[in-house]
């Protein structure tokens, strides 16, 4: 093997388990994250229908939550281990545990992970990052589809996630972790405007 082979395959090796350090030092203009030592390009910037939603989630979780948790939104970096690197639309993490924020990122499990779908994102949002966050012990996963303005909450018991429960319309949304939690999907809804393609 000359040195040439012997550099290609040291490239592909790297290619494929790349660590925090590796993604952290790409900067090429695109999001990425890192999903077991693999890098992910993720799809365009979200929807302004999505922004919208992820922007009214905040300030209702800020208005009954923020005396309690950190909350924080993409894009932001939440380092499961050196070779899982998530971007979740919103985190939240208890006051308490302030010590897992660091100038990087979060660095371990967040109290809660919101995803809002998007078409490109359906299969990576309800099943790949799932298992992620699952893996990683996330107490708790809230899944938003816009299309239906529809909340799918996801608690871990033993570790594995449960459906917990599914709001909608003017069902307040409470959890069984995150208690200071009260609002409904409707109070999302009314602030949405019509938008056309």
């Amino acid at each position: 093997m000359n040195s040439n082979d012997k550099s290609k395959k040291s490239d592909k090796i790297k290619e494929n388990s790349l660590t925090y350090d590796d993604y952290a030092a790409i900067d090429d203009g695109n999001r990425y994250e890192l999903v077991q030592g693999q890098l992910e390009l993720m799809s365009p910037a979200p929807s302004s229908i999505h922004q919208m939603i992820n922007f009214e989630i905040q300030k209702c979780l800020t208005k009954s939550c923020e005396d309690a948790y950190f909350i924080l939104h993409a894009p932001i970096d939440v380092i499961l281990s050196e070779e899982e690197v998530r971007q979740p639309d919103v985190v939240l993490i208890h006051r308490d545990r302030k010590g897992i924020i660091k100038k990087r990122g979060i660095t371990g499990a967040p109290d809660l992970v919101v995803e809002i779908l998007s078409p490109s994102t359906l299969k990576r949002d309800k099943i790949d990052k799932r298992k992620t966050y699952e893996n990683y012990a996330v107490p708790e996963y809230w899944i938003v589809d816009p299309d239906s303005f529809v909340l799918e909450q996801f608690v871990l018991k033993n570790g594995q996630y449960e459906l917990f429960n599914i709001f909608q319309q003017d069902e307040t949304i409470t959890s069984p972790n995150i208690r200071c939690t009260s609002f409904t999907m409707a109070e999302i809804m009314v602030n949405i405007p019509d938008i056309q393609e």
